[in-house]
């Protein structure tokens, strides 16, 4: 069953976000389930640290961008818009190349508050960073 009260659509959040942060660090919208959305950013002079793996900033944008994207598709945009109230993320792993898949899914969708867990893998589907967002559900 569905959750979203909006189905996202890949091409109009990607469009969403030209000439945002999101766009230069070159996250791309991959793809939406019915309780769940993903985007992908690339490890490279963009998104890494002076070490040389990705910036924990970065995979904070990620997360943040997927979980705002998501619980935007849970209310009626004609009456209501969410904002981030926290961001909590716990680096795992280093990614040092190649590209993550970030993943955002509901642990509660409700009237005022929403609580989204985003996880971020690399291409071996390790886990490199695990995020909660918690948005607030706001009338306009």
């Amino acid at each position: 069953m569905s959750i979203w009260t909006k189905r996202p659509d890949i091409s109009d959040m990607q469009r969403m976000h030209l000439n945002t942060a999101v766009d230069r660090l070159g996250i791309e919208f991959v793809a939406v389930g019915d309780d769940w959305i993903s985007a992908r950013m690339p490890v490279d002079t963009r998104t890494v640290q002076p070490m040389g793996i990705l910036h924990g900033g970065a995979s904070v944008v990620l997360a943040e961008t997927l979980g705002s994207c998501a619980a935007g598709h849970c209310v009626d945009m004609s009456k209501n818009y969410c904002v981030g109230l926290d961001i909590n993320a716990n680096h795992i792993r280093a990614a040092r190349s190649g590209w993550v898949l970030g993943v955002a899914r509901p642990l509660h969708v409700g009237k005022s508050t929403q609580v989204w867990e985003i996880r971020v893998t690399d291409e071996n589907e390790k886990l490199v960073c695990i995020a909660r967002l918690t948005m607030a559900v706001l009338a306009k």
